[in-house]
C-alpha cells in the first residue's frame, strides 16, 4: 500500500510537470512541432518521465518512510502535538512571507524561492517543537500547569550544590547499585533517563554476546523496578541530538540544557564531565568515600589466612578487601586474632593496613608451643 501511495504521488507529479513546465520548455527551445502544444501529450509526456524515475526512487523513499515511521511510533503523543502545532504554525509564517515573492514575474522567485522558504520553515518549526515542548506546554498549557513549570524553575535555582534533576547512564543502570543507593534515600530530586540511553540498553540486551546480553538485560530490570517500586521519580528523556553519534556526548549535552548532574560508575565519562564543568556523581567514589576507615591504635579482629612477603609476616583482609598484614602472623595462621593497628598506607593498588597482635611475646610463645 505505501509503495502504491508513492508511484501515485510521483504520477501526480509528473502530470503536473508536463501540464505546466513543458510548454514553456518547447517554446524556449524553439521546438515548433504542433504535438508538443497539447497539454495532454505534455502531461502523459510528464507522467512517462517521473514513473521511469520511480522504478529506481520508489524503494529508497519508501525505506526512509519506514525509519519515520518507527521512530514516530515511538514518540510520545505530546510530543507530536507539540511538533505539529509548531510545523503549522511556521508553515502559516512560511506563507505570509511568500506572497512577497510570488507577484515576481522571476520563476525561481515567484515559484522556487517560496517553496525553499517553506521547507525551511517547516524544518525550523519542528525542530522548535522537538526541542522546547516545555515552553509550548507553558503556552498552551492551564494556570496551574505554568505555576508549577514556574516552580520547578525556581526550585532548580535554589543553589549551586542542588540538581533536580540526575541523569542515569547506561553503566550505571547495568551496575544496578543506583537501585540500593535510591532505596536508602540519599537520592533526592528525579531520575531522568533518556531515550539514547534506554536504546542503548536495549541494543546491548538483543547483542548476540550471551554476557553483553545479560548486563543489557539487568539494566532493564533494574529500571523497571525504580520505575515500578515509584522509591524516587523516574521521567524519561523523549529528545534526541541528531548531530551527536555518541551517547556519553548527548548526556554532557543534555545535562548542560536541563541543568542537571550525571550518575555514573564511568571513569572516563566522570573525566570529561568535568573538563566541560559538569557535575557528577560517582558511585564508585561514594563507595570508596564509604570505606571503613582505622587509625594506629584501633584493635580490630581478624583471621590470619597467608603468610606474608617478610619473614614472620601474615596476611588478613577486612570484609571491604583491604588488606592488613600482621607482624609475626605466621604463628597464627587460619586463627582468628585480635590486632592492634600500627599504620596504614595507601597505594594506587588501594589501602593497606600494617598491625600485630594484641598478645605479648610471651603469648605467641604460648601459641606456638
Amino acid at each position: 500500500m505505501r509503495k502504491r501511495m508513492i508511484q501515485l504521488v510521483f504520477a501526480i507529479l509528473g502530470i503536473s510537470i508536463g501540464y505546466s513546465f513543458l510548454p514553456p520548455l518547447w517554446e524556449s527551445l524553439r521546438v515548433g512541432n504542433h504535438l508538443l502544444q497539447s497539454p495532454v501529450i505534455n502531461s502523459f509526456i510528464g507522467l512517462l518521465v517521473t514513473l521511469i524515475l520511480a522504478v529506481f526512487l520508489v524503494d529508497p523513499i519508501e525505506n526512509i518512510i519506514k525509519k519515520f515511521e518507527k521512530k514516530l511510533a515511538q514518540q510520545k503523543t505530546e510530543v507530536i502535538f507539540a511538533e505539529s502545532i509548531s510545523v503549522v504554525i511556521s508553515l502559516l509564517i512560511a506563507v505570509l512571507i511568500s506572497t512577497i515573492f510570488w507577484r515576481s514575474q522571476l520563476f525561481f522567485i515567484n515559484t522556487v524561492l517560496p517553496i525553499i522558504v517553506m521547507i525551511l520553515f517547516a524544518y525550523l518549526g519542528w525542530v522548535i517543537g522537538k526541542t522546547r515542548l516545555n515552553d509550548l506546554k507553558n503556552i498552551f498549557g492551564s494556570r496551574s500547569n505554568r505555576k508549577k513549570e514556574t516552580d520547578n524553575v525556581l526550585e532548580r535555582k535554589v543553589g549551586d550544590n542542588f540538581h533536580k534533576y540526575k541523569l542515569l547512564d547506561t553503566n550505571i543502570l547495568i551496575d544496578g547499585r543506583i537501585y540500593d543507593l535510591a532505596k536508602t534515600g540519599f537520592i533526592e530530586g528525579t531520575l531522568v533517563v533518556p531515550n539514547f540511553v534506554l536504546y542503548e540498553l536495549q541494543y546491548i540486551a538483543d547483542s548476540g554476546d550471551s554476557i553483553k546480553r545479560v548486563r543489557g538485560r539487568r539494566g532493564l530490570d533494574i529500571l523497571n523496578k525504580l520505575r515500578s517500586e515509584k522509591i524516587v521519580p523516574v521521567e524519561m528523556y523523549e529528545g534526541d541530538f541528531e548531530d551527536v553519534q555518541e551517547v556519553d556526548s548527548k548526556l554532557i549535552k543534555l545535562a548542560k540544557m536541563i541543568d542537571a548532574v550525571i550518575v555514573t560508575n564511568d571513569y572516563n565519562l566522570n573525566k570529561v564531565s568535568e573538563f566541560q564543568n559538569v557535575q557528577v556523581l560517582n558511585v564508585n567514589a561514594l563507595a570508596k568515600a564509604l570505606k571503613p576507615r582505622v587509625i594506629p591504635g584501633e584493635k580490630l579482629n581478624v583471621m590470619v589466612i597467608k603468610n606474608g612477603t617478610e619473614r614472620q609476616q601474615g596476611v588478613a583482609y577486612l570484609d571491604d578487601g583491604t588488606m592488613i598484614v600482621v607482624e609475626d602472623g605466621r604463628y597464627y595462621m587460619n586463627k582468628t586474632i585480635e590486632v592492634e593497628v600500627t599504620s596504614a598506607l595507601q597505594t594506587d593498588a588501594g589501602r593497606m593496613i600494617f598491625a600485630k597482635p594484641s598478645h605479648s611475646k610471651r603469648g605467641i610463645n604460648e601459641k606456638t608451643n
